[in-house]
């Protein structure tokens, strides 16, 4: 079974849309894959419509509605915070392991599996496991396809540089690289690319206009 991870350079840059546009695509052509965010911060009842675990029941073509949110994000947090400071203010914790086993146990079923992780690869979950921690435990597991999503912003070089060299260090190669157009920025989009093409290496970068589609599908022949 193959999981793919979609993770990030930071928070806020794309991984929702990205992620449920890769999981219409592979459903249109007849893939069942599941979608789940496990982790979440930032949500309650009344925004839940425009949340990410909405975007991606949306994309499963389920119904959008606030009961199922549990089925895509186990663990929910209201303050739009990093999740281990997200579930202090509730005098809660994240158990890694327990994290780790819900992904596990997620895999074991028959269906194909998209995990969207939470901020970027290096976003803190409790006092000691980052994003990476997570991505690597569960990669002992099931074998993990990760998908990095980044920025077009200024700043953006160097913050996808480095979380490449981050997942590359944790033996997590990306399969490949997503540039999602950042509203607003001044930053020319297609030399963003062409820049982030010369450092990837053999890794495919694929430019994603904001709102635009690409065939994300076609990697990921499941």
């Amino acid at each position: 079974m193959t999981v793919i991870f979609v993770t990030s350079s930071g928070t806020e840059i794309g991984k929702t849309y990205v992620s449920a546009l890769l999981t219409r695509q592979l459903r249109e052509k007849g893939v069942p894959v599941r979608a789940i965010k496990p982790v979440v911060s930032g949500l309650d009842e009344t925004t839940f419509p425009e949340s990410d675990p909405a975007a991606l029941l949306a994309a499963m073509g389920e119904d959008v509605v606030y009961e199922k949110a549990a089925s895509v994000s186990h663990w929910r947090f209201k303050a739009a915070l990093s999740p281990d400071m997200a579930a202090r203010r509730e005098g809660a914790t994240i158990s890694f392991d327990d994290l780790v086993d819900h992904c596990v146990a997620a895999a074991g079923k028959d269906d194909p599996l998209l995990i969207e992780g939470v901020g970027g690869v290096a976003v803190p979950l409790d006092d000691t496991h980052t994003v990476l921690d997570w991505m690597q435990a569960v990669e002992a597991h099931v074998f993990i396809s990760p998908l990095l999503v980044v920025g077009s912003y200024l700043g953006t070089i160097s913050h996808t540089l480095t979380a490449i060299e981050s997942l590359r260090a944790r033996k997590l190669d990306p399969r490949a690289i997503v540039v999602s157009e950042t509203p607003g920025s001044e930053v020319n989009f297609d030399e963003t690319v062409e820049t982030i093409v010369r450092f990837a290496g053999a890794t495919p970068v694929i430019a994603l206009p904001r709102g635009g589609e690409a065939d994300l599908a076609a990697l990921y022949p499941l």
